[in-house]
């Protein structure tokens, strides 16, 4: 068994499993709710049914239950956005973060939004950190501090050059109040536009719309910085053209204006390590870049773009070196081997845990304080994250009703039927057989796709999108 295994890429526990699976009378309707899963590391068991009733006789059309599905359940994909747990929910999350923004860059009737918003002003910003103390870098074709020429990717890149000076309380507090100081910046914002426009606000709000859609990522040394698409749009918002007055140039200088107006004040406690108050800002580091719509020429398209913010939604503070789920403790740190910087700033957060209760740090140390959402939007910006999973529940329902053999209910609307569900939730996970199933079905699946989206590309004259 062992030499089988090996041949096969697999530990003998895992082939054992895989045997067992196979063997099983249940294995082709397994692999088709697999297959339905898109390859989930991690599906949702569910046990129970339905039944679709006629309103008027109650009687019986169509009844399903998962009494004779393998092992007595259904399974379901997780819906996980982190690519650490699931990369097949995730691919999934990140393609839809890719159409929301790209909607609201490139205009889609179906979604919402017109094609004319490609004549809105918009721009590409970038919202970092302050220093916390200095990091071993690559600034440029200079070596680093250190004197060391570090080759992409080396370990230390991030880290600071002495851990004993670094700002770890404040780093971790920065990123707990990254979300307040991103709502702060979009007040300033507003005012800032007003002002450069000669208006008040209020009259600068009956005038124009500021949208944006943004994810947040992780830099090296730890700490969060934001990338955001930020528009411009008439009263009515995404439908209704700015006014002349609401131009490109104007929109950049107030996002410079804006940024270093925006403050967030932590108090002092002076019994936990933190003499004084401390005032939190946005970093020097402030990047803000026109959009070009696709294939003018210009560095910065549309597509590009969406498909950056998408490659980021589905990534969080692992990519640090640090955990992607909550631990208790520092010695638990240890026994999951953390490397030392991470480590040091998910101490911080246990350390600063008492001295501000309401902040909850220590259960969010391993996102090294950041408790916020990675991708969010105004609420014109643009479609939602729901309305694009609905898409996909209606279009699997109406496979549902033609397999059936039911009429739509939009078309007849007298044909409506009642369903009757309860669902049980049995567990998640699966068996380290049908771990490996999943897998495979997952690589193919991305591969698949990916080529599907080359094709595409290549006909639309595109570059495809890999989240």
């Amino acid at each position: 068994m062992t030499d089988t295994a090996t041949a096969a890429g697999l530990d003998p526990a895992t082939l054992s499993d895989l045997l067992k699976v196979a063997g099983d009378p249940g294995f082709d309707r397994l692999q088709e709710q697999i297959r339905r899963t898109g390859g989930c590391a991690a599906p949702i068991r569910l046990s129970g049914g339905t039944k679709l009733l006629h309103p008027a006789t109650h009687t019986v059309i169509h009844a399903y239950t998962t009494d004779t599905e393998p092992g007595g359940v259904l399974r379901v994909a997780c819906g996980n956005r982190r690519a650490s747990r699931c990369p097949a929910c995730a691919w999934t999350y990140a393609g839809d973060t890719y159409h929301l923004i790209r909607a609201g860059l490139t205009g889609d009737p179906a979604k919402g939004t017109p094609e004319t918003i490609r004549d809105h002003p918009r721009v590409f910003a970038t919202l970092t950190a302050p220093s916390f103390g200095p990091v071993h870098n690559r600034p440029g074709n200079r070596p680093c501090r250190c004197g060391t020429r570090h080759p992409e990717g080396a370990e230390e890149l991030g880290t600071p050059l002495d851990p004993t000076t670094y700002d770890y309380a404040g780093a971790v507090l920065w990123n707990n109040h990254a979300s307040e100081l991103w709502r702060y910046f979009t007040i300033y914002l507003r005012r800032e536009i007003a002002a450069r426009a000669g208006l008040t606000q209020k009259a600068a709000r009956e005038q124009s719309r500021v949208s944006f859609g943004k994810v947040a990522e992780y830099q090296k040394r730890g700490a969060v910085h934001f990338h955001a698409v930020i528009r411009f749009d008439g009263p009515d918002g995404p439908d209704s053209p700015p006014p002349p007055w609401a131009t490109l140039d104007l929109l950049t200088d107030a996002i410079r204006a804006a940024s270093p107006r925006a403050r967030v004040v932590v108090p002092a406690a002076p019994d936990h390590g933190v003499p004084d108050d401390r005032v939190l800002l946005w970093g020097d580091q402030l990047d803000v870049q026109p959009i070009g719509a696709f294939g003018n020429g210009e560095d910065l398209t549309e597509q590009a773009v969406a498909s950056y913010v998408a490659k980021y939604a589905t990534k969080a503070a692992e990519t640090t070196g640090t955990v992607d789920h909550p631990v208790g403790n520092k010695e638990a740190l240890l026994l999951l081997g953390v490397p030392d910087h991470p480590r040091r700033l998910m101490e911080a957060c246990m350390d600063l845990d008492r001295a501000y209760p309401d902040r909850r740090l220590r259960a969010w140390a391993h996102m090294l304080g950041f408790r916020g959402h990675f991708s969010t939007k105004s609420r014109r910006y643009s479609t939602t994250l729901g309305a694009l999973r609905q898409v996909r529940a209606d279009y699997r329902a109406a496979q549902q009703r033609a397999s059936l053999g039911l009429p739509d209910p939009d078309d007849h609307p007298e044909a409506t039927l009642l369903v009757i569900a309860h669902w049980s939730y049995a567990g998640h996970g699966s068996t380290p057989g049908e771990s490996w199933l999943a897998a495979n079905v997952r690589r193919d699946l991305q591969h698949n796709r990916e080529h599907a989206h080359e094709m595409r590309a290549e006909l639309e004259g595109e570059t495809a999108w890999l989240p």
